[in-house]
């Protein structure tokens, strides 16, 4: 993979429910990670007593983290209104020459800030909550 620019590291969020999915406004930093949680298997009779791990299973999620500034846009609105109803919508992480990431993701953190010589900033961090799908660039 050759170098890419951050800011074509996206994330958008389904608008309506409908699979109808903008780009999260004012985004100035982007991070996506994925987590797979082992399943040690381990027992006396593993070889040299090293860990064993027991292949395609255990809990996998994803995290997703941005930040940037508040530019009062429908996103902004959207993403407002998921966190305080509770809603767990689709996402899609587009994670330039890799791919894209999609799923049902829950908002579990939204953090507004601002100095006053300064924009008003806010941080989002979503947990996913549900089978995600990834299709190559």
């Amino acid at each position: 993979m050759v170098a890419q620019s951050g800011k074509d590291l996206l994330i958008k969020i389904d608008m309506t429910g409908s699979g109808s999915f903008e780009t999260v406004a004012g985004l100035r930093a982007t991070r996506i990670t994925f987590n797979a949680e082992p399943v040690d298997v381990t027992n006396l009779q593993s070889a040299g007593g090293w860990r064993e791990l027991l292949a395609g299973t255990g809990v996998r999620s994803a995290a997703i983290s941005g930040s940037g500034v508040f530019l009062d846009a429908s996103t902004d609105d959207r993403a407002r209104q998921i966190f305080f109803d509770g809603q767990i919508p689709d996402f899609q992480v587009v994670i330039p020459s890799f791919g894209t990431v999609e799923g049902p993701f829950q908002i579990t953190a939204i953090e507004y800030s601002g100095s006053h010589d300064g924009e008003a900033v806010y941080e989002l961090s979503l947990s996913s909550a549900g089978q995600l799908t990834f299709v190559a660039a």
